[in-house]
This record gives structure tokens, C-alpha cells and sequence, in this order.
């Protein structure tokens, strides 16, 4: 009986001394990271988020990950129209150090409201709606870091532009500053990568405007998305990544962006913040990829207009480089939002 007691309370005292212990680099304890912050029945940290737009009001849904009182980051999805799943990666690496995320649903995607309205699908409408989600979420110039991956750096970028003093650090994931540059390098560089047959056939589809015959995913999936999307056979793209694709909202998505990743033809294909990277005053992080969709080139060259800011080429990764250069990309990031905060303090 005396042996049973002791063995007990070993347990209790090695259990208690394991959610008091701190994770690398970062003075969080697990018990303080995996804290709660509702009062309410507990919904894994699981956030419906209400935003007023000049259409109606409608709610946003958002999910904390962890704790972290000096870093906070907000994952701005891409698309326009697709999900945060494609995040769940993040579940993999950031935890270990500490670091808190917020997944997030941009209106117009599950799991959110997802109106018809196509007056909605506006750059600066979805400013002021991840300023509202910023506000309702208790994120500041002590915390708050914004991540933006395709669609979502340049929302992040137009973001930063009006509400910058709200921030602490910027993440650009492979998007180009420039929809008319990001369009011209489609045509003349990764265009010129293609067998010329196939891009015939796609050209002709899309010059009728025939998106949806079966023929056109079939020559963009092998030689475009394979090359330039993700770098990993279609059978073995990771499940997250597939999840959140087939739920795209193709209304939002076809408006803004056009219907296809070969290029830009939406509401964005005008769309030129090139010569405002200047005015960006928080630490900034651009990431490119040697294969992307994305210039490299022009991604490393966005890191020179932005003072102060640190460029991270994934050498082996493409467009989703989270995936498939995911070493050199989550120790990048990782380490940036280290250091930054780590000068934040010292200042």
C-alpha cells in the first residue's frame, strides 16, 4: 500500500513537473501555452468572429492554437475562396517552440459565412475584415503577427499599408508585390517551361473560356501544378492540402483571381503595391521558392524595397514550399519570429 502511495504521487509531481516545463528558446511553460483563455464551455479555442461590411453583417470563424502573450500569428489563407487546412502543418513545428497561431476562415470560405454577394469580393473589404478580426481577438503591436500565403500575402500587404501600427511583424509567403509582374513571368518564363503542344491546348481552352472541360485540369495537374504548385506526386499531395483545395469557393476565387493559377486575370490582375514596399516600417519576412508560380527573383528583390527585412528562398519548394521544402521553410519562419521578437524586447 505504502509502495502504491509513493508511486502515485511520483506521478503527480513528474506530471506537474512537465506541463511546468519551458519549451526551447521561448520562456513559455506548456501549461501557460495550452491555457485557456475562455471562461465559457470549453470548444478548442474555437472563435466565431462577427464583421459588419457594407452588404450586411456576417460571422467569420477562427481557431487559437496555443499561448503566447509576445507572439501571436494570423494566417492569412490564399485563393481568394480556399480554407485554412492547408495550414495544419503548422500544428507540426510551431507548438514545439512555444509560438501561437490563429487559424482563420476569410469570409467567403468554410467554415465561415459565405454570402453571394459578389460586391464583397474587394481587396480593401477584406482589409477591414481582418481588422475586425484583429480587434475581436485581442491582437496588437505587442503580439500580433500577420502570416499571408498567395492571395493572402497580398491581402497581408494591403493590410500593412493602413494598419501597419497595429502590427509587430509581417510573414509575405510567395506572392509577388505586382499582379501585372506576376502575370508576365507566367507568360514568359514558366509558359516557356511547358511542352509547347500542351500549352497549346490549354491556351485554346482558355481563349474559349472552357475551364471546366476535363481536359484542361489534365495537362495543368502534370505539368503545371505538379511543377509549380507543390513538387509531390498528385497521389501522395498531403490531405490537408487536398481537403482544403476541393472546398474552394469558386465564386469568390474565379472573381478575384481569375479562373485558373496559369496566370492572373481577375479583380487582382491590376493590382501594384511595388512601389510602396518602401513605406513597410515592421520586420517583414519574404519567402520565395525556386520552382514557385511566384518569381524568386522578384521576391528577393521585394525583400531590398522593405527596410530591414530578412528574405528566406525555399531552393527546393514551390508555391506551397510549407510542404514541399518544409525544413528550410519552418525554420525560417520559426526563426524569424524568434529574432524579431527577441529585438522587440531588447528595444
Amino acid at each position: 500500500m505504502r509502495t502504491t502511495i509513493l508511486i502515485s504521487l511520483f506521478l503527480v509531481i513528474s506530471f506537474s513537473c512537465s506541463l511546468d516545463k519551458k519549451n526551447p528558446g521561448e520562456d513559455i511553460s506548456l501549461r501557460e501555452y495550452f491555457a485557456s483563455s475562455s471562461r465559457d464551455v470549453e470548444i478548442g479555442g474555437v472563435k466565431m468572429i462577427p464583421v459588419h461590411t457594407p452588404a450586411g453583417d456576417f460571422r467569420v470563424w477562427t481557431k487559437r492554437f496555443g499561448n503566447n502573450p509576445k507572439i501571436k500569428v494570423l494566417l492569412l489563407h490564399g485563393g481568394p475562396g480556399a480554407t485554412h487546412e492547408y495550414f495544419e502543418c503548422m500544428e507540426s513545428f510551431l507548438p514545439a517552440e512555444g509560438i501561437e497561431f490563429i487559424y482563420y476562415d476569410q469570409l467567403g470560405s468554410p467554415s465561415s459565412d459565405q454570402p453571394t454577394d459578389s460586391s464583397l469580393w474587394m481587396t480593401d473589404r477584406f482589409v477591414e475584415e481582418v481588422e475586425q478580426v484583429r480587434q475581436a481577438l485581442f491582437l496588437d503591436k505587442n503580439n500580433f503577427y500577420l502570416l499571408g500565403h498567395s492571395w493572402g500575402g497580398i491581402l497581408a500587404i494591403e493590410y500593412v499599408m493602413k494598419y501597419q501600427d497595429n502590427l509587430k511583424g509581417l510573414i509575405i509567403s510567395n506572392m509577388m508585390a505586382s499582379g501585372p509582374a506576376y502575370g508576365k513571368y507566367a507568360d514568359e518564363v514558366l509558359a516557356k517551361q511547358m511542352d509547347p503542344s500542351v500549352l497549346d491546348t490549354i491556351r485554346m481552352l482558355e481563349e474559349k473560356g472552357d475551364f471546366n472541360n476535363p481536359k484542361y485540369m489534365e495537362l495543368l495537374l502534370p505539368n503545371f501544378y505538379t511543377q509549380h504548385i507543390m513538387r509531390i506526386p498528385l497521389d501522395k499531395w498531403p490531405e490537408p492540402v487536398t481537403r482544403s483545395f476541393s472546398k474552394m469557393n469558386q465564386q469568390v476565387y474565379i472573381i478575384m483571381q481569375g479562373p485558373s493559377e496559369f496566370g492572373i486575370s481577375g479583380r487582382l490582375a491590376k493590382w501594384d503595391r511595388s512601389q510602396d514596399l518602401k513605406n513597410i516600417r515592421v520586420p517583414t519576412l519574404v519567402v520565395g521558392a525556386t520552382f514557385d508560380t511566384m518569381d524568386p527573383e522578384y521576391m528577393k528583390w521585394m525583400s531590398s524595397q522593405i527596410p530591414g527585412s530578412t528574405f528566406l528562398l525555399c531552393p527546393n519548394g514551390s508555391h506551397m514550399c510549407m510542404y514541399d521544402d518544409q525544413e528550410t521553410y519552418m525554420n525560417g519562419l520559426i526563426s524569424f519570429l524568434k529574432d524579431s521578437n527577441k529585438k522587440s524586447m531588447a528595444h
